[in-house]
């Protein structure tokens, strides 16, 4: 009897089903899981619900606003997981919401002193977080790596990753590689020494560490190839730290289980004051191959030896299988700063190809054989030889992620043409500031010429794109030129759209094949985050985190004057078909530009010039020009008042919004000289407004 009735049960299901009366199976639920999508970081997603067909449709489904002390800039990629979306923004906070609605679950701040602001090279960003077993792993701004249920958001553990007394941040995203959690860090621009860690997931117990240039020879070498590393160095360079920071990019094989790491530039960047006499520097500026359960070294290929242009090897790295040579590689490729698209053999480190993917003067071209640079001799800047550098340290491409299709074979990149004036400081005058800005660059002629005639001549000669590169056929297959040179992410789906925000704020979808705008919409301010996509409940999503993060180069004057500022930090998330309305900011209200007369002496105020650009510029502008999150001090009533502006800047009377304490760092004779600066700035601009 009971087989009867199943029988029958069965029959009417499937005429139901032919009949059309009864929802067919909903389709299961696809995160983001990881920074990069997947371990090997491609930011493609095989969803494809949103076509080049119906792109037009998407409409905004929720938005969420994040909570932050100060409105500073986000950076992050999201990630999804069973349905939840975490996502971490400025001064690291970290928001729980529901991937659907948006609805805010949870928020977690770490709560730190807003002073840690002084050690941030690159603003109080974060780039992500990551998931396992439960926890949700943020690492902290103060060094700290924090592992928090994902359920409630409380704190499970926290490891201390790096030495509180020293001028190491975090804003890099974790990766989870078993059952250990990675952190790097950044700092290289304060002369500290670079490394990776590696955390039990579950205890947050140090399982191993690497370092990425070598200590003090007194004190012996932790490996073998930090050994091998410490005999391309010469000086007494661990004075100085030495830099080569993991900051930011990692990717891994799980079939080959190596880890690869990027790391960063040198510390100071003049190798003359780094490293005197020369030599290669290893591992600065090289992606390093590592064995996740162990730490141990695997091979490395150096991009830039004796890198003293801040050309990193932290940009992101993507992990693909290439016939090149009717031969299939498996590779590594990665845009870094310097300028060239590197393909290279991810199982042993041998260079295949190095292409030009932006214009470049520092070098003549790479080995063919082993991809070393044939570096221009001009490049070897000094205290008595400018170089005129493309590209500029913000890189042909900088931290925004890329993203690989293997259907079409392209890779998307956001890439950036910013010229920039290298001259070292008199190496022999050299001061090493433990807590200070330590390039070896002269901090008053390395800042933007404040004649406005040539510094629209340099505005001029600045670009940016959004360009689909041919890795096998090695040269550019379409660009999109973009309104200011720094612009977002990258995501690519099977499909065949392309999706990016720029500086200006629009989030745009386009053709992955030809690059032709599909759908567009602006949304407020400037977007430098990449987008994800997931479905949850059986629709597809796109989400984007929105509002300027990191420094702007050079201040782009009337491009970025048309973005609005960093207002607004928000995840916008968008589904075909979504009817939810933004909030309409209020217009832009400057404050009013009222300085005092500029009457203090010449000497004075170039002296403040030194200084400002030594210990200011990163937050408040190049030569004090602001449109950013922070105040644009020519525009303060504090440079009115001497007591004012000391009560600022040596007394932490601003400390809860982020402004530094620099009352270990200055003299109250040094804060007048900025003052005396400031206000001669602002005295430039009253006397012609058309300055940016």
């Amino acid at each position: 009897m009971k087989k009867k009735a199943g029988a029958a049960i069965v029959a009417v299901m499937a005429v139901a089903l032919a009949a059309g009366t009864v929802p067919a199976k909903r389709p299961a639920d696809i995160g983001w899981p990881s920074y990069g999508l997947n371990p090997a970081e491609t930011r493609y997603s095989s969803l494809d619900q949103i076509t080049p067909a119906n792109v037009g449709q998407l409409g905004v489904a929720w938005y969420a606003d994040f909570d932050a002390r100060s409105l500073r800039g986000v950076e992050g990629t999201p990630i999804v997981v069973d349905g939840v979306m975490y996502a971490s923004g400025p001064w690291s906070k970290v928001i729980a919401l529901d991937a659907r609605t948006g609805r805010k679950l949870w928020s977690y701040d770490p709560d730190f002193e807003g002073g840690i602001a002084r050690r941030a090279c690159c603003d109080v960003v974060n780039r992500g977080v990551a998931y396992a077993n439960g926890k949700v792993f943020v690492g902290v701004l103060d060094g700290r790596l924090v592992a928090l249920d994902a359920r409630t958001g409380k704190p499970v553990w926290t490891a201390v990753t790096t030495d509180p007394g020293k001028s190491y941040t975090i804003t890099g995203a974790p990766r989870v590689i078993g059952n250990k959690v990675l952190i790097g860090n950044g700092g290289a621009e304060y002369a500290v020494r670079g490394y990776v860690s590696a955390y039990d997931v579950d205890s947050g117990k140090l399982a191993w560490r690497f370092y990425t240039v070598p200590g003090d020879p007194a004190k012996g070498f932790e490996n073998k190839a930090i050994a091998m590393a410490a005999k391309t160095w010469r000086g007494e360079w661990w004075k100085y730290g030495g830099g080569g920071t993991v900051w930011d990019s990692m990717a891994y094989d799980p079939e080959l289980d190596l880890l690869y790491i990027g790391v960063g530039n040198g510390g100071p960047w003049d190798i003359k004051v780094r490293s005197p006499g020369g030599g290669d520097n290893l591992f600065l500026s090289s992606i390093v191959a590592l064995k996740p359960e162990t730490g141990d070294y695997v091979w490395h290929f150096q991009e830039v030896p004796g890198d003293q242009w801040d050309y990193t090897a932290t940009q992101h790295m993507i992990l693909a299988d290439l016939t090149i040579d009717g031969r299939l590689r498996k590779v590594l490729m990665q845009a870094p700063k310097n300028g060239y698209f590197y393909v290279i053999d991810r199982q042993t480190g041998q260079f295949i190809s190095g292409t030009p993917y932006v214009p470049l003067n520092w070098s003549k071209g790479l080995d063919p054989r082993t991809g070393r640079p044939d570096i221009a001799p001009e490049a070897r800047y000094g205290s008595e030889k400018p170089f005129i550098g493309l590209p500029s340290p913000a890189g042909g491409h900088g931290w925004q992620p890329m993203s690989y299709s293997p259907k079409t074979g392209y890779v998307y990149i956001p890439t950036a043409e910013i010229p920039y004036g290298y001259i070292a400081e008199d190496a022999a005058k050299f001061h090493y500031d433990p807590r200070g800005w330590n390039t070896g660059q002269d901090p008053a002629r390395t800042a933007m010429p404040e004649d406005p005639k040539i510094r629209a001549q340099i505005r001029g000669m600045m670009g940016g794109a959004l360009i689909a590169w041919d890795p096998v056929a090695r040269r550019k297959m379409w660009s999109v030129p973009m309104p200011m040179p720094w612009n977002g992410g990258v995501l690519s789906t099977a499909t065949g759209l392309v999706f990016q925000g720029n500086g200006e704020g629009e989030f745009a979808a386009y053709d992955a094949t030809t690059g032709r705008k599909l759908w567009s919409a602006h949304l407020d301010s400037g977007i430098v985050a990449p987008p994800v996509t997931y479905r949850v409940g059986g629709v597809q999503y796109v989400s984007v985190a929105v509002g300027w993060g990191g420094i702007l180069p050079l201040n782009m004057g009337e491009a970025l004057k048309k973005a609005v500022p960093p207002r607004v930090n928000r995840i916008v998330t968008f589904r075909i078909g979504g009817q939810a309305a933004l909030p309409k900011l209020p217009p832009l209200e400057r404050a009013p530009l009222d300085p005092p007369p500029a009457t203090a002496p010449p000497e004075q105020v170039a002296e403040g010039h030194r200084i400002f650009h030594t210990n200011c510029w990163m937050c408040h502008g190049d030569s004090a020009v602001n449109h950013g999150g922070v105040p644009d001090l020519r525009r303060s009533a504090a440079i009115a008042d001497p007591a004012t502006f000391k009560a600022f800047v040596l007394e932490g009377a601003a400390e809860p919004l982020g402004m530094p304490n620099f009352s270990k760092d200055l003299t109250p004779g040094q804060v007048e000289a900025i003052r005396a600066y400031v206000i001669k700035r602002a005295n430039d601009l009253k006397a012609d407004p058309s300055q940016p």
